[in-house]
């Protein structure tokens, strides 16, 4: 059974979310502060995190900062802000997905479906090409033990970060605009996808380049999208 923690300092919206979640046959914990939930991470088998962004004590942002130095644990983020700015930044402290107060409980439940089916298949659940090595250069993916190695070094990335990178070394060489790779990874229709595409190609080269700003292996192509290069 997964288990999913909700964090929020509305106590409503939490019980509401617990009803959908555990409809669905999963286990709920709950937490009111991100200081609670960090402290319940450390000490649960967590497998995702809903948690809101303004809270007392810490709020979702800085919580998450310091979630993502120690884990990879999936993370929606619930704000009541809608403007893009907001939802980059979530982005960019290292969410996988973000919700916008109010919300669709059952569009929320189905991004937690869609962020379980990532986690379980990187934690190496789906059996499928598992036997398989990805190389290129001194990047190479193991994607049985689910691994990423820049020379030698083993680079640790997101779910999502993971199966872009993936994507795009199976198929080294061959351009993906953003809409497919959009595709490709939510599994769903590629609507205002540009910046949420690129904030993870900049995460992504962040860890396996030496110089970001000057990329060896994920390379853009302007006006088309990205590759990651044959070496």
């Amino acid at each position: 059974m997964f288990h999913i923690l909700v964090c929020d300092d509305d106590k409503e919206i939490v019980e509401a979310i617990e009803i959908y979640l555990v409809q669905e046959g999963y286990h709920v914990l709950k937490a009111y502060d991100g200081e609670e939930a960090i402290k319940m991470l450390k000490t649960n088998n967590i497998h995702l995190l809903v948690i809101d962004v303004m809270m007392p004590k810490l709020d979702g942002i800085r919580a998450t900062l310091q979630i993502r130095k120690e884990s990879s644990v999936p993370i929606i983020i619930l704000s009541a802000k809608s403007e893009d700015n907001d939802k980059i930044l979530g982005l960019n402290i290292g969410a996988d997905d973000y919700v916008t107060k109010p919300f669709n409980p059952l569009e929320l439940v189905a991004r937690v479906k869609s962020q379980l089916r990532r986690y379980t298949k990187l934690g190496n659940m789906n059996e499928e090409d598992n036997t398989n090595i990805y190389k290129t250069g001194g990047l190479e993916i193991d994607d049985e033990r689910k691994t990423v190695c820049v020379e030698g070094e083993i680079v640790k990335l997101t779910p999502i970060e993971y199966n872009i990178l993936l994507l795009l070394v199976k198929n080294k060489g061959r351009v993906f605009s953003i809409d497919q790779i959009y595709e490709n990874i939510w599994n769903e229709d590629a609507v205002g996808a540009d910046n949420t595409v690129a904030v993870h190609i900049r995460h992504i080269r962040e860890k396996i380049e030496i110089n970001p700003k000057e990329p060896r292996y994920l390379k853009v192509v302007w006006g088309i999208g990205y590759k990651v290069e044959k070496l």
